[in-house]
């Protein structure tokens, strides 16, 4: 089937990959978790992922994965949309996090492909139908092929879109024409994992985006999408053009996102912590470069024209 508008976002549209915030001796502070929670829905987004990436997921317990969409769902109500990150290297251990989500409050999962075992495609595609299975929650497939060593094929993409409950991609690829080719023959909601192609994806069909830099700066994220549903294309430009700068420092630098993000929440005076081992925290240099960056960008960026 061969699809020629755009895919309703399942889960929003702008979504903010949140940091786990930690206590100072690196405890899940879920306090902090309700306060960031609750600014990030304020300033214009309109969902969040926990337990992913940036979230610090393969340091976080099960019961702590648990505990956060429980506490956040408290704090930003049932108006908000909460995907949970649930992907693991065990298909069993998966699904399994995939039914504590759901129990917690979730609205859908985010899967990442297994990672390490570098499974053949037929692998991959029979893991992601397990988990589909497995709970009543939609499922938005994460293809970051960086990390898990692993593609999620367009040819498999297209097959699981066929699933009533595969109904999103966080495309952290690199592979643009791929992800034409699966928004051209799927419904599928293809979200930007990577900040540098949140204008690039959503000019093509794209959904929306799962933003690290949305932790430091929702509301300019938000407002990149913004101008170009109101038809200012320029204006999208210009906004995405004057971001540039502080993406490449949070995410194309060498730095790991998380570090980045939490480094400058920190020196903004919003919920943080430190990271969790084997990441090790930015230094004084790279939080002030990271802090006069976001400086930069809130006073030459002004969100009214």
């Amino acid at each position: 089937m061969t699809s020629t508008r755009k895919p309703a976002p399942p889960f929003g549209r702008t979504l903010c990959a949140m940091i786990t915030p930690f206590t100072e001796g690196g405890a899940l502070d879920l306090g902090g978790a309700r306060r960031l929670a609750a600014r990030l829905v304020g300033e214009g987004c309109d969902g969040l992922v926990l337990n992913g990436t940036t979230g610090e997921s393969p340091t976080t317990t099960d019961t702590e994965k648990a505990e956060l969409v429980s506490a956040v769902r408290d704090a930003v109500g049932d108006g908000v949309t909460l995907v949970a990150g649930v992907g693991t290297s065990d298909t069993r251990h998966t699904a399994e996090l995939a039914r504590a989500a759901q129990k917690a409050g979730a609205d859908g999962v985010l899967v990442v492909t297994p990672y390490y075992s570098r499974p053949q495609q037929e692998a991959v595609a029979a893991h992601f139908l397990a988990v589909a299975d497995a709970s009543g929650l939609p499922v938005m497939l994460y293809d970051i092929p960086g990390r898990t060593g692993t593609r999620i094929e367009p040819d498999t993409m297209i097959r699981l879109a066929e699933h009533p409950r595969i109904v999103a991609v966080k495309d952290c690829s690199y592979d643009f024409l791929g992800a034409q080719k699966v928004l051209a023959q799927t419904e599928l909601a293809y979200y930007a994992g990577c900040d540098e192609h949140v204008l690039a994806l959503y000019a093509v069909g794209g959904a929306g985006c799962v933003s690290t830099v949305g932790n430091v700066a929702p509301a300019h994220i938000a407002a990149v999408l913004d101008a170009f549903d109101a038809g200012d294309t320029g204006r999208a430009r210009e906004l995405q053009l004057k971001a540039t700068p502080l993406i490449e420092a949070m995410s194309g630098a060498g730095l790991p996102g998380t570090v980045g993000a939490k480094a400058l929440l920190a020196r903004l005076g919003l919920p943080a912590g430190p990271v969790r081992a084997p990441l090790l925290p930015a230094d004084r240099e790279t939080s002030d470069a990271l802090l006069a960056l976001h400086t930069r960008l809130m006073t030459e960026a002004p969100l009214t024209p």
